[in-house]
């Protein structure tokens, strides 16, 4: 009986390579999926996400945004209001009270306006390490790294960390690719941990990181009950980019909300 040898951190480095570049095709879709239009909807909508699908934050925030367009109107805000407005995503209280705090910070440390910087940011109310990131990189374009749960439970299938801390986590992943790729990477890797690699099931069969996978056979690896674990509108099209005859994908698959 022969025993592989353990990869190497330059095979590590050429492996995860290999997985970017497949995720670039099989996601070609790939952004934040939270709507905004500039830092400050994005933080706020990045804290009402906490426990909450993204999807239903959508449905919530056109309402307020159009009702505090400002830090300041944040900081001034009847309580009992916002947390009316923001009930569905779940967790009111707690949100409303960080989202008041994050617009009195705003205005008294800022003069209103977000900072474009990780030191700045991971001081606010509401918003840590990972939340600074999404802002970074999506609202002002400096590349960072989100470590959510898809993500850190996607690089350690693929074997590409041990790492438990979402810090060191980040650090880890960072060095196996340019930095100008950070903030694509991540949402490649959300997008796929959403549609592809689910937590409890994922869609083994009908994924195009088979060969480059460690844990291939978590899930299914028959076409048939694979094709039937895709997920989003562009479900078929990710069954053919992995052989599978997109017949074989459920309509429900594809108008499913991506978890």
């Amino acid at each position: 009986m022969t025993t592989s040898s353990p990869e190497t951190d330059l095979g590590r480095t050429r492996r995860a390579r290999r997985i970017g570049r497949a995720l670039t095709e099989a996601h070609p879709d790939a952004h934040c999926e939270l709507d905004h239009s500039n830092a400050l909807e994005l933080a706020v909508a990045t804290i009402l996400s906490a426990q909450c699908t993204d999807k239903k934050v959508n449905e919530v925030t056109p309402k307020l945004f159009v009702r505090y367009p400002s830090a300041a109107d944040y900081a001034g805000a009847d309580r009992t209001e916002l947390e009316e407005l923001i009930r569905p995503t779940g967790f009111y209280r707690n949100k409303t009270d960080s989202l008041i705090k994050l617009g009195q910070a705003l205005v008294e440390r800022y003069d209103g306006q977000v900072p474009g910087k990780l030191a700045d940011l991971v001081t606010l109310p509401g918003i840590g390490r990972k939340t600074a990131n999404v802002i970074l990189g999506n609202a002002f374009d400096v590349p960072g790294i989100t470590v959510d749960t898809h993500f850190q439970r996607l690089v350690q299938r693929w074997g590409l960390t041990t790492q438990t801390d979402p810090v060191k986590i980040e650090h880890e992943i960072g060095a196996l690719f340019p930095k100008r790729e950070w903030t694509m990477l991540s949402h490649r890797i959300i997008f796929h941990g959403r549609r592809v690699c689910h937590a409890r099931k994922p869609a083994c069969g009908a994924c195009t990181l088979a060969r480059l996978c460690p844990s291939y056979g978590t899930g299914p690896t028959e076409a048939a009950a694979s094709a039937k674990l895709l997920k989003g509108p562009r479900a078929r099209d990710l069954a053919v980019a992995a052989g599978v005859d997109p017949a074989l994908v459920p309509q429900q698959a594809v108008v499913a909300e991506a978890p």
